[in-house]
């Protein structure tokens, strides 16, 4: 889309705060109208909608506009964007086996600065799956590099968690 239309999408965002939750739907409206002036098969229409119902608390409304935004081919850092907000919604939907799903391959694409975010939602979901070991592996694996000292010693901890033999 145009640069004036990022823009203005961008200045939406801004103001989700000036949105109470009893104005959630004057939210979304704003978010509608500007995807109105996408093509039809656009898939960041799909995305955009789904990402104002998740913020306004309507998980259930959010994943198939996730999924469908998908399917159109949403690519990069919106789809990196998609995969952790959808493994999100569905593990609040109570069905975090399909965010791991979906978040596992993303541990081995490009770096990028949504990394530590995949690994937190991730953490999530197998936390919901009872496999809270793995998810801790994962933050702190993730926190590791954040720290001002014991980087190694919080990597090696992460690892043995998942692998003690190591």
């Amino acid at each position: 889309m145009t640069e004036d239309w990022e823009e203005r999408v961008a200045a939406a965002w801004a103001s989700f705060d000036e949105y109470p939750e009893e104005r959630a739907a004057e939210f979304r409206a704003l978010i509608d109208t500007l995807v109105a002036e996408l093509p039809d098969d656009s898939p960041l229409g799909p995305f955009e909608q789904a990402c104002a119902w998740d913020s306004t608390g309507r998980p259930d409304k959010a994943v198939p506009l996730y999924r469908e935004a998908l399917a159109r081919g949403l690519d990069g850092y919106r789809a990196r964007r998609a995969k952790i907000q959808l493994s999100s919604s569905l593990r609040n939907l109570g069905q975090p086996e399909e965010g791991v799903k979906l978040l596992t391959p993303e541990l081995d694409a490009p770096s990028d600065e949504l990394d530590d975010a995949i690994r937190a939602a991730l953490a999530l979901c197998l936390s919901s799956l009872g496999r809270d070991r793995e998810g801790l592996s994962l933050v702190l694996g993730a926190l590791a590099p954040h720290l001002p000292r014991y980087q190694r010693s919080m990597a090696n901890y992460a690892r043995a968690l998942v692998n003690p033999e190591e």
